[in-house]
């Protein structure tokens, strides 16, 4: 009998899915590493309880502590997941630009959600910032700290990059995904690179975020903006991110993102939300670059569920000119 235990017992092992679309288009093998399907339902959950299991072993969580955290949500939603099974209640600062969809979630999991005005992290009053302040001020509270805590990055180190590794046989040219903390490109750049340094590691990101022009150019420089895309793109270097080796980065708008999450949502029946079409579509020009007989893997983050009141809502993208009737150039 094959089973698994409990909710962390289920976090991670997830299949790797060809995209017929992308792959026929290209000549390469476009793999994603479906993430929707963890638990929670995206490739958080896997930060969340490396998280909160680094803090247990430190002795800095203890029984009944509270877990608090800034996050744009999947990470939150992650984390409550686990809080629950492991009895720990749970606060969630989110800065006020992310899907209404989020929020309710969260809260539906019994986590305690305070919304807060969106400001930059250099702002005292950075979501971040807030949640840090209040776990340090609360007795037996512990500050996740997804951006700065590498247990984030450890997690892909462990899990999704051998995951990876095993599941292509080895045989794979280049991975690319999109960055909010770096845990997910940090840890599996990490370990790739240790089996195989040929393996092209490629940060994609949407504008609006400093990291396109800290790979190109040494400077986390912000690109004009902003992007509707939610929880990737940084203004800065996280602790998770620094260090790691990464070959180049492709920078994705966001009417190429639209155009390609909605292309799969009627060609191919996926139903992705905006850091994975951000995530294929680096995908496809990592594979332009390289050439047909390539193969590419990346991320599936999470599915379109969360995001029904923005990236298919047809006001709202109407409201920023975005198409998704547009055709998806491959």
């Amino acid at each position: 009998m094959e089973t698994r235990d409990g909710f962390a017992g289920s976090v991670g092992n997830t299949p790797l899915i060809r995209i017929p679309l992308l792959s026929e288009a290209t000549g390469c093998e476009i793999l994603g590493k479906a993430e929707f399907l963890n638990p929670g339902g995206s490739v958080k959950d896997r930060a969340a309880l490396w998280m909160v299991r680094e803090h247990e072993r430190s002795g800095a969580l203890k029984p009944g502590g509270t877990v608090v955290e800034g996050t744009a949500g999947n990470t939150g939603i992650g984390l409550a997941h686990v809080c629950n099974e492991r009895g720990y209640p749970c606060v969630i600062y989110m800065p006020d630009n992310q899907s209404q969809e989020k929020v309710d979630i969260l809260k539906t999991l019994g986590a305690e959600v305070r919304v807060v005005p969106t400001v930059p992290y250099r702002d005292a009053m950075n979501y971040q910032k807030q949640a840090g302040r209040y776990a340090a001020e609360l007795p037996n509270a512990v500050w996740a700290n997804q951006f700065d805590n590498v247990a984030n990055r450890l997690a892909h180190y462990e899990s999704t990059g051998p995951e990876i590794w095993a599941q292509t046989d080895g045989a794979l040219h280049a991975f690319t995904c999109s960055v909010g903390t770096g845990g997910t490109l940090a840890g599996v750049s990490r370990f790739l690179k240790e089996r195989n340094p040929a393996i092209r590691i490629v940060l994609a990101d949407p504008h609006g975020s400093a990291l396109y022009n800290w790979v190109n150019t040494g400077e986390a420089t912000m690109t004009p903006g902003p992007s509707i895309t939610e929880g990737i793109g940084n203004s800065r270097v996280t602790d998770n991110l620094a260090g790691t080796e990464i070959d180049a980065a492709v920078q994705v708008t966001d009417q190429e993102m639209v155009a390609m999450v909605y292309a799969l949502l009627r060609r191919q029946g996926w139903f992705f939300g905006s850091s994975t079409g951000i995530n294929l579509c680096a995908a496809v020009r990592v594979a332009k670059q390289l050439g047909p007989g390539h193969t590419i893997v990346t991320v599936l983050t999470d599915t379109g569920q969360k995001y029904q009141s923005s990236l298919f809502n047809a006001a709202f993208l109407a409201e920023r000119n975005l198409d998704p009737q547009a055709a998806l150039v491959l």
